[in-house]
């Protein structure tokens, strides 16, 4: 706890806290101190010197941001030496800053021309006597006028302090000092992410957004939830006649603070594209035409009621959304089940964290982010694997940023390929792709051998652990090295960092879960969290990143084949008459078909029907080629979208439903926090709400929804949903609650597991090492491995139409290591093929320093050249996920003429 010391401003005696700044201590009064180079994101530097305020007594003129107070000190914020210096000041400010006022789009915003209306100052007191500085247009973000830039070094500090990244430095002396990347380079080819803090931050016209150009000032500003990662960040949608013209962050109690990735900040603008889909489109002779709600919705219920009639409630299956709201994945999940009477209901969280659901479950109870984002950096130790943290959630990356440069804590990175955060890292391995367990064991074996474990712990809180630690026999470093590449020393030196910290964290991805050894991939890295005692702690825990906005608000509430909200089993009677009862139907009891399963069923004839609202497996889904021959061989495909998607464009029915910017809902972020959406625009058109959608069609079907009220769902799943019983809007309405909040007297838990777990004992689980499903042979000699990009999310069906990001990335890439590009004879850019035992793909060759030899990486984005095509369905037999992570492949130079082109193997 911090010592108090007395200060006196303008003759007011105040306590503040040792280490607060004059500036904060004025503040703390009401009372405003003008500044031009102070913004709480980051660290005071005093550069404006507009902030001078005078001590009493010495008379001496000190700057108010960075001064930290000391006991007995007395200081005036106005007095006629203070001001007089502040015009000084403000005067040679405006000598290096052209008048462009009526151009400049920060002419209404710009906290210099306030300043100068406040002072009586015109800013032409004294000969401009700048050098010509031109315009710098070098990226699709934001422009460069450094004729503009007063060197407040905001930028400098918040790409350093903030995102951790560096793109900017002050170059120059005197006069001609400037913020400029490393060598004056374009910042194109600097390490620019693009997050937009610094042009966000920047208080004159230097740094200007460009998506929002000429488009004027915000009328009102509507604060909602971010719809692409899992992160959840909290924005403002600046609105101007029902149109988004900008975004700012910087709401009080959000998990990003003033950041935002590069798709948040400027990735928005896919509300307003003319693809939208407007009006409900039929199939009529093989092609989609426009029809009336009536009739689309008619036409719906008829057909899939005769195929209940016809072949029963199974013959139906549906897609939910991991991008819908919790409401919408509710009600769809309560239709599918009340109104169709099937299980076969699932989303994108089978191809993602379908593992982490049950490794996590079957270790501590319950299968979620233990921990809070904040978490991060308490951690001593923070032990990173399958996540590209920077480029997937990239404010989550930033926070394990500053953890490693604030000195405090140690990174270990354990990733098949070299990643942004490897240069952060103490310790960083690359791994052979599917030999997760064996590592994860053979730390888990070091850490038991040289008596590192937390014994009471282990003793106290678990059960299971002789038979586990017996199974870790033949995992020694040397037989982890045979099988996973990483050389032993390495190993025990990784084991040693995480085994000795008094708080270490787990953060894992996809890299984790997409494997046929998903779960037990989970499983073991559990294992690793109970032998250390790493749980229930703040900087502790086992971390799943969620990889779309509500992915886990989608299995929350129930969109899963096995489980109806709060994971309450299907199968469970007690559980399945109180759903029964409430909801007045019921209920089947056996579990339904998963994802992958559901393709399956179709193809073979014993599913007909599909509704699928938000999904696009088309591009998202393993073996492309056979999920277009499942949708092809289906009696009826109904598509609930806002655009007409590769999935779409092959549907009997389309219905047009809203985007996050035209609805009331709530998403539920990676660290379980439920935070709320709201209407911002009117949606396009004839575009419905999907809740309207999904009640109307089921009003047809002889079932009544009692409301579609968005407040008032949530308020239903309450009822039923013991971890979300006090989570209601009135209570979100300042900020996000994090389940489990049982009631509505209790505050939400930021740490799971303090002093218990769900299931009594954590358990460990006995782990054997798996070799993937599928490796490299000689007619296929190369691993395939996807992910994302940071400019694109998902299947691209909302980044591909945000104009910015297009602009910055177009088309996907094969990324190849530079030792099998000179074997191969390609240069970067040159066209590749790419085939495996189910498609074939050409792309355009990227060569990629951080791969290992052996190791190919593709996007997936791009429909038109979707490494989908090629990646293997064979599935996690607990989880159900497919192994989108290991793939044997062959590469081919691709001669002069060939285009982009994916095709599926006959």
């Amino acid at each position: 706890m911090r010592c108090m010391v007395s200060i006196n401003v303008n003759g007011r005696k105040v306590d503040v806290p040792e280490g607060t700044t004059l500036l904060q201590a004025a503040e703390g009064l009401g009372l405003r101190i003008p500044t031009l180079c102070h913004h709480p994101a980051v660290a005071d530097s005093g550069n404006c010197r507009i902030c001078l305020v005078e001590e009493e007594g010495t008379g001496k003129l000190v700057t108010a941001c960075d001064t930290q107070v000391e006991d007995g000190m007395a200081v005036r914020l106005d007095t006629s030496k203070v001001l007089d210096a502040r015009r000084v000041i403000l005067k040679l400010i405006f000598s290096g800053h052209p008048l462009h006022c009526e151009v400049c789009e920060s002419n209404n915003s710009c906290e210099l021309k306030k300043l100068a209306v406040e002072t009586g100052i015109s800013g032409i007191e004294l000969p401009f006597i700048q050098g010509f500085r031109p315009i710098v247009d070098a990226n699709p973000f934001y422009l460069r006028d450094l004729s503009k830039c007063i060197s407040c070094g905001l930028c400098v500090r918040a790409c350093q302090q903030v995102q951790g990244v560096g793109t900017y430095e002050f170059q120059g002396a005197g006069r001609d000092v400037r913020p400029a990347t490393s060598m004056d380079a374009s910042v194109d080819e600097s390490v620019c992410e693009y997050c937009g803090l610094c042009a966000s931050l920047c208080p004159v016209g230097a740094l200007i957004p460009k998506p929002p150009m000429h488009q004027g000032v915000e009328k009102e500003s509507i604060t909602t939830t971010c719809p692409y990662c899992g992160v959840g960040c909290i924005m403002e949608l600046l609105v101007r006649d029902n149109k988004i013209i900008g975004v700012r962050a910087g709401v009080p109690g959000s998990v990003n603070a003033y950041s935002l990735c590069v798709k948040g900040r400027y990735g928005l603008d896919f509300v307003d594209h003319p693809d939208r889909l407007t009006q409900p489109l039929i199939r009529r002779e093989g092609e989609l035409v426009e029809a009336t709600w009536e009739e689309a919705l008619d036409v719906v219920a008829s057909r899939l009621e005769a195929v209940k009639e016809e072949s029963g409630p199974d013959a139906i299956a549906f897609l939910s959304s991991a991008k819908a709201t919790n409401e919408e994945n509710y009600l769809l999940q309560k239709f599918a089940r009340a109104v169709i009477g099937t299980n076969n209901i699932d989303h994108c969280a089978r191809l993602c964290h379908a593992p982490t659901v049950a490794g996590l479950a079957a270790a501590f109870g319950s299968g979620a982010m233990t921990n809070s984002i904040s978490d991060i950096t308490e951690a001593e130790v923070i032990l990173l694997t399958g996540t590209n943290t920077t480029e997937n959630h990239p404010v989550i990356g930033e926070r394990v940023k500053q953890a490693t440069l604030s000195g405090r804590t140690k990174l270990v990175v354990v990733d098949p390929r070299e990643l942004g955060l490897s240069y952060y890292a103490v310790i960083s391995l690359q791994q052979n792709p599917g030999t997760d367990v064996a590592w994860i064991n053979g730390m888990a074996k070091v850490i038991l051998d040289e008596e590192l474990y937390d014994n009471e712990f282990v003793e106290n809180r678990t059960e299971g652990f002789e038979e586990w630690r017996q199974s870790l026999h033949e995992y020694t470093p040397e037989r982890v090295e045979e099988i996973t590449g990483i050389p032993s020393r390495d190993l025990v030196r990784a084991a040693r960092l995480y085994g000795k910290a008094k708080r270490a964290a787990i953060i894992y991805a996809m890299g984790i879960t997409q494997h046929i050894t998903g779960t037990d991939n989970v499983s073991s890295l559990a294992n690793l969290a109970l032998l250390t005692g790493n749980l229930g702690r703040e900087g502790t825990g086992v971390n799943p990143l969620r990889g779309q906005n509500n992915v886990q608000g989608a299995c929350d509430l129930g969109a899963l084949p096995n489980v109806f909200t709060g994971y309450q089993k299907v199968a469970d009677e007690q559980a399945n008459k109180k759903f029964s009862e409430a909801w007045k139907e019921e209920l089947p009891s056996e579990p339904g078909l998963s994802v992958v399963e559901i393709m399956r069923a179709a193809q073979e004839g014993t599913v007909r029907a599909l509704y699928i609202m938000g999904e696009n497996p088309m591009v998202t889904d393993p073996d492309v080629g056979h999920v277009k021959e499942a949708l092809e061989s289906l009696d009826l495909l109904v598509v609930q979208d806002i655009f007409l998607t590769e999935t779409a464009a092959l549907a009997d029915v389309v219905f047009p439903g809203v985007c996050f910017a035209e609805k009331e809902g709530t998403y539920t972020n990676t660290e379980r926090r439920v935070q709320r959406v709201r209407k911002a625009v009117d949606p396009p058109g004839e575009a419905k709400l999907d809740l309207e959608i999904i009640a109307e069609l089921s009003k047809r079907l002889g079932y009544t929804m009692p409301t579609t009220a968005a407040e008032k769902i949530m308020d239903e799943i309450a009822s039923l949903t013991p971890s979300y019983g006090g989570i209601s809007y009135e209570r979100l309405e300042a900020e996000g609650l994090q389940w489990p909040c049982p009631d509505d007297d209790h505050p939400g838990t930021p740490v799971l597991h303090v002093g218990s777990f769900p299931r009594g004992k954590g358990k460990f689980t006995p782990v054997e090492y798996i070799p993937p499903d599928e490796l490299p042979d000689d007619e296929y000699p190369y691993i395939l491995s996807t992910g994302r990009l940071l400019y694109h999310w998902h299947s691209g069906s909302m980044t591909r139409r945000s104009q910015s990001l297009a602009e910055k990335v177009d088309r996907g890439w094969v990324g190849i290591s530079p030792k099998d590009a000179r074997i191969l004879k390609l240069k970067e850019g040159d066209p590749v093929r790419v085939t495996s035992r189910r498609g074939s793909l050409v792309s355009r060759g990227h060569i990629f320093p951080q791969l290992q030899p052996g190791l190919v990486f593709a996007t997936f984005h791009f429909g038109e050249e979707t490494a989908n095509i090629l990646t293997n369905p064979a599935l996690d037999p607990k989880s159900k996920i497919p192994d989108l992570k290991v793939c044997a492949v062959k590469l081919e130079k691709v001669k002069g003429g060939e285009g982009v082109e994916a095709a599926a193997t006959a």
